[in-house]
């Protein structure tokens, strides 16, 4: 026989992995101001090896518009450049020999609703997920009443399960509303 309380715990791990995955996925796409997550995903080439570009240099946003990288060793300059021109960013690095300068350009409307509609997709994405959860879970303890759980119990797990995912669901509507209204802001 399973442990109902166990179940539900798991299944609101799981839950919670797929609200928190959407919120690093959301934080990756650029919303118009400077956000230094975008340039998570870039690995410069250290010395022979692929490592995160904060890894070896200092990247700040001074200002909505601009990121600023400054490299710990002058010679990271060129790498970092290539990495950030080979990258899926699609702005152009800019060097004064100090600091490499991106400047983040207002995005179109046609740009934001594209965003928007990339935001859904990973929204709609996390929804699943939950609803699997759900569906798991549930069809886990319908198979454990055969298994000798009583069927008041079973059902009591089920109306928390239903409450679990409304809760989940709600909070993936509330992130998914937050980041189109600021990619929408112009």
């Amino acid at each position: 026989m399973i442990d109902v309380k166990e179940t539900l715990g798991n299944a609101e791990e799981k839950m919670e992995e797929a609200v928190m995955y959407l919120e690093e996925t959301l934080a990756h796409i650029r919303a118009g101001k400077a956000n230094v997550k975008i340039l998570d995903g870039i690995r410069v080439d250290s010395y022979g090896s692929l490592v995160p570009l904060n890894q070896v240099a200092a990247v700040l946003a001074p200002d909505p518009r601009t990121i600023t990288i400054k490299p710990w060793d002058k010679n990271m300059f060129r790498p970092i450049e290539k990495a950030i021109m080979d990258s899926n960013v699609g702005i152009t690095p800019e060097n004064n020999g100090e600091i490499i300068r991106l400047g983040i350009p207002p995005l179109t409307e046609e740009r934001r609703k594209q965003l928007a509609k990339q935001c859904g997709k990973e929204g709609e994405q996390a929804k699943m997920s939950i609803r699997n959860t759900r569906r798991e879970i549930i069809e886990k303890l319908k198979k454990s009443v055969k298994d000798g759980l009583s069927e008041d119990l079973e059902k009591d797990a089920e109306a928390d399960m239903q409450k679990m995912h409304d809760k989940y669901i709600k909070k993936v509507d509330e992130l998914l509303a937050a980041k189109e209204k600021e990619i929408m802001t112009v």
